[in-house]
Parts: C-alpha cells; sequence; structure tokens
C-alpha cells in the first residue's frame, strides 16, 4: 500500500443526468462506491470532497467542504490537499465507474521527481484523474485562486508535469475505459452495457 491520499470530487445533482450521478448503479454498484474501491487499492487515506455529506455517510468516509463554497473544481483539489495525510494525492471525479487500480498504482509510481502525474488523450489533459504533490500544488493554487482564476490547470506552468501518453494509458487499462466519465443517460447506458458484458448484474 503506496503512502498516498486519494481525494474523491463529489459534486451534487447533474443538469445533464438529472440525478446524483455518483449514487447510479452500474453492475449492481453506485459509481462512487466503484471509485473508492479503487482507490481504496492504492491507499487508505480517502477522503470525499463534498459540501453535502449526507448522501455519502453509508461509506463511512471522511468529507472535506470546501473551504471557499462555489468556487469549482479547483477548490476541490485544494480542500482536499489541505486535509491530506500524505505527500502525494490523487484526485478522482465521482463519474468514473471504470477507474483502474493498476494505472493508479503506475501514476504513484511515476511521482518521483514530478509535481504532477496526469494523463494526456486525444481529449486533452484529465486534471480530475491524475497525482498531485502537496508541498508545491498547495501554494500554486493558492495563488491561481487569489488572482480569481478558476481553471483546474491554471497553475500547472509553475509545476513540473509528468504527462502519460495514450500506450502508457493502454499498458495500464487495456479496456481504455478508466479515464470514461458517466455525464449523461447515454453514457450511463453505455457503461451498464459493458459492465453487463464482463458479468456483472443488470441495472
Amino acid at each position: 500500500m503506496a503512502d498516498v491520499s486519494v481525494m474523491i470530487l463529489v459534486g451534487g445533482v447533474s443538469s445533464r443526468m438529472g440525478t446524483n450521478k455518483a449514487l447510479l448503479p452500474i453492475g449492481g454498484i453506485s459509481i462512487l462506491q466503484r471509485v473508492v474501491t479503487a482507490a481504496l487499492s492504492v491507499g487508505q487515506d480517502v477522503l470525499l470532497i463534498t459540501g453535502d455529506p449526507g448522501p455519502y455517510r453509508d461509506l463511512k468516509l471522511p468529507t472535506i467542504p470546501d473551504i471557499r463554497p462555489h468556487y469549482g473544481p479547483l477548490m476541490g483539489l485544494y480542500s482536499g490537499l489541505m486535509a491530506a495525510q500524505h505527500e502525494l494525492a490523487l484526485l478522482l471525479a465521482c463519474d468514473m465507474p471504470f477507474v483502474s487500480g493498476p494505472l493508479l498504482h503506475h501514476m504513484v509510481a511515476l511521482a518521483p521527481g514530478y509535481d504532477i502525474v496526469i494523463p494526456r488523450t486525444e481529449d486533452g489533459l484529465h486534471p480530475l484523474h491524475a497525482l498531485y504533490r502537496r508541498s508545491t500544488c498547495l501554494p500554486a493554487i493558492e495563488q491561481a485562486i487569489d488572482r480569481g482564476q478558476r481553471r483546474m490547470v491554471s497553475f500547472f506552468g509553475q509545476m513540473r508535469l509528468r504527462e502519460l501518453d495514450a500506450a502508457e494509458i493502454a499498458a495500464a487499462d487495456p479496456a481504455g475505459l478508466a479515464l470514461m466519465n458517466v455525464n449523461t443517460p447515454a453514457d450511463l447506458a453505455a457503461a451498464r452495457a459493458y459492465a453487463v458484458g464482463q458479468g456483472a448484474q443488470d441495472d
């Protein structure tokens, strides 16, 4: 088990989904529980970043509210890093049902010498599936927030980045689904179909 914290960014009702997508079942297991299971394969310090802990009490995990509410995912990352026990901390979105433990472990192994380890695909960088170094990222994020910046990548220019390319990602995640987000009913249907194809219970 690595000395790494895992921060899961948990939002509320998704406008495109019309409900709290973190709690939607895929293969009989909620998307959030799937993310938590992958997180626990990497480290035991797992934090839920949310302003509404009520729906997640059954998970018995610490919940961390944003230090400044309504400031977006960058504030969620900042708040999570402030609460994390370890120097290295993974940030994961709550709507990624096929998060890959092997990919997370590979990212942690790449951390020495870098401030951020992050996948890059044809869609660009994936800051909501990335590893952050607490001691260097916190002050840089704080400066970005003080400048009124809210984009997740607003502080990346000051950081030592290790980007994972498509070949590296595929080696750890042959199915190619680790970075999939469930944002719409169509995404949910596709994820459920894949889970059933893998022998999971239908929802």
